[in-house]
């Protein structure tokens, strides 16, 4: 990189779904695995269905945020994903770049998790911030041990009983320093310590229950981590 402005995350994955599925994962279904992007100023600057999509939203002084994603049909109904995030970060470049190269590991993860046991569900989407307490070095292992699931690695069993919450029964579909995915039959919550980035922990829900209530879902989770990090 000769501009330190510049920044690009290339990553290479296999999905379990044909281009086509994947496609409408990530052009119309983003609720279900990562966050709404209906509302994204972006053009597509390459639309060739369903092989390669280019996606681009401009700004001042040069900005951009430019999405790639290039699909290859497998064998068994899967795809072979290659994916360049890329653009200008304007300011805390190191930080930023940190930030979103360590989430997109965990954003494709995701989209494997949602392609494999809730392709095509209707969803109900939730995004809910900790307090600005939870901007502690430990803040995110305080999260982790609050969910009884410190030290868990992905494919644990996982049933524990959430202060306000309810009952969670699934499993730890993902775990490290930076991120927490617990995966039921009905939802994948994703818990992300960005409290190493200079941000309050957060997380997000992506319920396929038919029933969700994502007010109520902010509610309640909004509580417990109050808890956590009061």
């Amino acid at each position: 990189m000769t501009d330190n402005r510049k920044f690009e995350i290339v990553a290479d994955t296999e999905l379990p779904g044909t281009p086509e599925r994947v496609w409408q994962a990530v052009t119309k279904d983003t609720p279900a695995w990562m966050f709404p992007t209906d509302q994204w100023p972006d053009v597509k600057t390459t639309e060739e269905y369903p092989s390669h999509l280019v996606s681009r939203m401009d700004g001042l002084d040069g900005w951009f945020n430019q999405l790639e994603h290039v699909l290859e049909p497998l064998e068994g109904g899967r795809a072979k994903l290659h994916y360049v995030h890329s653009g200008i970060f304007a300011d805390n470049w190191d930080e930023q770049y940190d930030g979103a190269s360590k989430h997109t590991e965990f954003y494709l993860h995701t989209l494997g998790q949602y392609l494999q046991y809730f392709d095509g569900k209707p969803v109900v989407f939730t995004d809910v911030q900790a307090p600005a307490s939870s901007q502690t070095p430990d803040g995110f292992l305080q999260l982790k041990r609050a969910l009884g699931v410190d030290g868990a690695p992905a494919g644990t069993a996982v049933d524990v009983d959430v202060d306000g919450v309810g009952r969670l029964s699934g499993e730890v579909d993902f775990s490290n320093e930076f991120f927490l995915g617990l995966r039921t039959s009905d939802a994948m919550y994703r818990f992300f310590g960005r409290n190493a980035f200079g941000a309050p922990v957060g997380m997000t829900v992506h319920e396929f229950s038919g029933s969700g209530d994502s007010e109520l879902t902010a509610k309640t989770w909004g509580a417990f981590l109050e808890k956590v990090y009061a």
